[in-house]
């Protein structure tokens, strides 16, 4: 069996588009051989990292912080399953704190929608007079009180 895959066959089994694929290349996430004409020929363990790309991605980590994680692998093979536990568990304290702090956006937002205004520029709950301009863009609300919820935390 040949064990190389050409660019749209490597697209067509992991469901990444032929872009992306030339992105995740120029990035150093992936890698690809040359042929005499030029084309890219990938090794099948590319499938492998592509899963674990997709896998990262889908719980919110970066590119950057996945090839950072995939630079500490060998790039001729595909990462193992003792590969992603070890990895898996690097990211485990930031995964926490981003579920923590969607817990904590999730009980704000039900709390601002609850008083049907819908509207931070009016709201005489929480943002009267538009105070939260002064402060310059951000969610200065939401960062305060998962500040004030980790210093509690903190102090247990």
């Amino acid at each position: 069996m040949n064990d190389e895959l050409t660019i749209g066959a490597v697209a067509q089994r992991s469901g990444a588009s032929v872009p992306t694929l030339r992105f995740y290349e120029q990035r150093g996430l992936i890698r690809a051989e040359r042929t005499a004409g030029g084309q890219r020929r990938y090794p099948r363990e590319v499938l492998r990292r592509l899963a674990f790309i997709q896998a990262a991605q889908r719980v919110g980590l970066t590119l950057e912080a996945i090839g950072a994680a995939l630079a500490t692998l060998p790039v001729e093979r595909a990462p193992t399953k003792a590969d992603w536990t070890r990895i898996s568990q690097d990211w485990r304290p930031m995964l926490d704190r981003r579920i923590h702090e969607l817990q904590v956006l999730r009980e704000q937002l039900d709390a601002c929608i609850g008083c049907g205004c819908l509207s931070l520029q009016r709201c005489k709950m929480v943002n009267a007079g538009d105070r939260a301009a002064e402060r310059g863009a951000g969610a200065h609300f939401l960062l305060e009180k998962l500040e004030k919820l980790e210093k509690l935390e903190n102090e247990r």
